[in-house]
Formats: structure tokens, C-alpha cells, sequence
């Protein structure tokens, strides 16, 4: 499996190794062992699935301590732009972006730190996309931040995405007070 570390310190990108011939492909989705030498160490302890039709956008979403969760995404059909926001208050990229496309092509996955906010929006129809994560979901510590806000300046490649109420809504980074 290839990694690939990032410009934001503990985000990393695993490429894994594929076998195909005309039954179709094999790949290893997850290897403690290989994630471990990538800095990458999580009791993982539930996983997601979404569905979406192209434009719609997710996000940019987090959970606050003490129910923070790191994540492995990836997307298992279809293809999406994944963004994540440094919300760490005494990192250096504090407030910067990374956006990375995820293809169920090149079966790519993006390890997202605890004190990062996520999002992505789907560039085709039917994009599955699957999230790993190492805490449960828990209502009361639901956060996020405006996926449009100015100040993050985040090109989602897409005029009009569609984008739930409830994220509509979400605080701008200059309103925010990090947890993380």
C-alpha cells in the first residue's frame, strides 16, 4: 500500500495495491499493521455509508471531546471531492483546507484526524461513500462549520451544490470556537 502523508500534520492518503484480471479486482481495504507505520492507530468502532446523486455536498462536519472522532473515508463507487478544515487551535495550519479526490477507480482513502471538520461533495451520481470511524455518533456533540464560508476560500468545483438545511446553517470560522 502506497501512503502518502499530506501538508497537514497527520493527514495521510492510502493508495492501496490492486490485483485485477477479468473476474474483476482485490485490494486489502485496511491493515492495522500498514496504517500503524503511517502514524495511523485507532480502535475503530463503527462504520458509515452514504449515498449521492452528483452535487450533492456533505458536510463540513466534527464531533467535539469527549466524543471526537477520527475518520477513514473512501468512496466504493463513484467519485467525490473530499475537503477537511484544521480546526486544531495551536497547529499551524489552523483554518487551512485540503481537498483530495477520492475514486472508487483508484480505491484511495483519506485518514481524517481528530480536530479536523469534513465534507465532500459528489461528483457522480451514485457515489457511495464509506467512513470509518474510532468514536460512536453521539447527537449532543454534533459540530461544523459553513461549507461556503468565505474565509476558508474552499473551491468545491461545483456552482450549485446540494447542500441539507441544517448545513445551510452552520457557523462561520470566525464565529467558531475550536474545542480541539
Amino acid at each position: 500500500m502506497e501512503i502518502k502523508q499530506h501538508a497537514l500534520a497527520g493527514v495521510v492518503e492510502f493508495i492501496p495495491r490492486v490485483f485485477g484480471d477479468a473476474r474483476g479486482v482485490f485490494f486489502e481495504s485496511f491493515s492495522a499493521r500498514v496504517f500503524e507505520l503511517a502514524g495511523v492507530q485507532h480502535e475503530w468502532v463503527q462504520d458509515n455509508q452514504s449515498s449521492s446523486t452528483r452535487g450533492v455536498l456533505r458536510g463540513l462536519h466534527f464531533q467535539r471531546p469527549p466524543h471526537a472522532q477520527a475518520k477513514l473515508v473512501r468512496v466504493a463507487q463513484g467519485r467525490a471531492l473530499d475537503v477537511i478544515v484544521d480546526l486544531r487551535r495551536d497547529s499551524s495550519t489552523y483554518g487551512q483546507h485540503l481537498a483530495v479526490e477520492l475514486d472508487a477507480q483508484r480505491y484511495n482513502m483519506l485518514y481524517v484526524p481528530i480536530g479536523f471538520a469534513h465534507g465532500f461533495v459528489a461528483l457522480e451520481d451514485h457515489t457511495l461513500f464509506l467512513y470509518k470511524c474510532s468514536d460512536y455518533y453521539q447527537p449532543s456533540a454534533e459540530g461544523g462549520l459553513r461549507w461556503d464560508d468565505p474565509s476558508l476560500n474552499i473551491n468545491w468545483g461545483i456552482d450549485k451544490p446540494n447542500v441539507s438545511d441544517k448545513d445551510q446553517v452552520l457557523p462561520l470560522l470566525e464565529e467558531f470556537d475550536s474545542p480541539f
